[in-house]
């Protein structure tokens, strides 16, 4: 068995190496008929059948289940802070964020900020935002969607300040309106009730409302993951769920861990169904990455490799009561297995290997 212990501790040192993917060719016949080696000593303890079908690479990391898209939502009046949207809850469409001087602040969809006060005349995306808005509340009835604030928007304003009971101006500022990209959730707050609060000093801490999940990823693994690749993530109540890679950093730092100085890569996990995730936000989380994936092909449990006479690797088959050596070409590394070719291997061929 000295041979098999020798050719683990050289997979080992490949693997280190190339990271689970090495290749042998040709090598040297040691009688028998080529890349075949008739074996007189007995058969070998235990046996596994050659399988065919799909092997991957991928790994499990931990992860921690939170919340996409981390933004402050800052003030845009002077005033007293005298209401905001409590921790853990999700402001959606036209739902009010914060009070200030007992006056709502509404949540509208929308990337340019709400830096101006929105009139008759004004142009840019932001009045297409606010007339986008106006028009799937069902207050912008026959009006046109476009980068100029008419007559028409300032009547839709009016009617959206009336079913809010503010005065109706038709005009529109940061005092009334905060836009942000979609329905938010609120992470803490930024101001306490009480406080004085004045343009750009942030009043609550937001994220997006759709779950993700966040993963610190040794650079040595940074391969096996992709944008858009799949992966199954265990929830903390043991649920498996489906998701796929939505980001990959591009600088590794350290984690946070402080005995671990090991340069780490941010990913973020997105869900193919974010209603069936549930769980308490920073919950610690199980991520299954796939990594490279072979179908359809031949595989051995890594153990039944032999490091053969003449360099380079072979199996041991036992075939009619006999065993004999034969060459094979390594492909992936994955699952405890390797993917081989060559020596006339087929599916359900019975290779040695240690006994268990």
């Amino acid at each position: 068995m000295r041979r098999r212990t020798a050719v683990v501790a050289t997979v080992v040192a490949l693997l280190a190496i190339t990271g689970g993917a090495i290749a042998v060719t040709a090598l040297a016949d040691g009688g028998g008929g080529k890349g075949s080696t008739a074996r007189g000593a007995g058969l070998p303890p235990a046996t596994a059948p050659v399988e065919r079908g799909d092997l991957s690479n991928g790994t499990q990391v931990d992860g921690t289940l939170g919340y996409a898209k981390e933004r402050k939502v800052n003030a845009g009046t002077t005033g007293t802070l005298t209401w905001c949207a409590g921790t853990g809850s999700t402001i959606r469409r036209d739902g009010r964020l914060y009070e200030v001087n007992g006056a709502p602040v509404r949540l509208m969809y929308g990337t340019e900020p709400m830096y101006r006060t929105l009139k008759p005349g004004a142009e840019g995306n932001d009045v297409r935002q606010l007339e986008e808005n106006l028009v799937a509340l069902g207050y912008g009835a026959g009006l046109a969607v476009d980068d100029t604030y008419t007559a028409g928007t300032a009547e839709a304003v009016k009617r959206w300040q009336k079913a809010h009971d503010r005065k109706q101006t038709g005009r529109v500022g940061p005092e009334q309106i905060s836009f942000q990209p979609s329905a938010v959730r609120v992470k803490s707050a930024g101001s306490d009730v009480g406080d004085q609060v004045a343009p750009g000093r942030p009043v609550l801490s937001t994220t997006g409302s759709e779950r993700v999940v966040r993963v610190r990823l040794d650079v040595a693994e940074g391969k096996l993951v992709k944008k858009g690749a799949k992966v199954t993530v265990t929830l903390p109540d043991g649920t498996s769920v489906g998701g796929e890679v939505a980001a990959v950093g591009k600088t590794a730092k350290p984690g946070d861990d402080p005995s671990d100085k090991t340069p780490k890569i941010p990913v973020t996990v997105t869900f193919d169904d974010p209603g069936k995730v549930g769980g308490f936000d920073q919950s610690p989380v199980t991520v299954d990455l796939t990594g490279e994936r072979r179908e359809n092909v031949l595989s051995v449990p890594v153990n039944a490799l032999l490091a053969l006479p003449g360099g380079g690797f072979g199996v041991q088959v036992v075939e009619g009561g006999h065993a004999r050596e034969v060459e094979v070409e390594l492909g992936m590394f994955g699952q405890g297995r390797v993917e081989v070719s060559g020596g006339g291997l087929r599916a359900g061929t019975k290779v040695g290997v240690p006994k268990v």
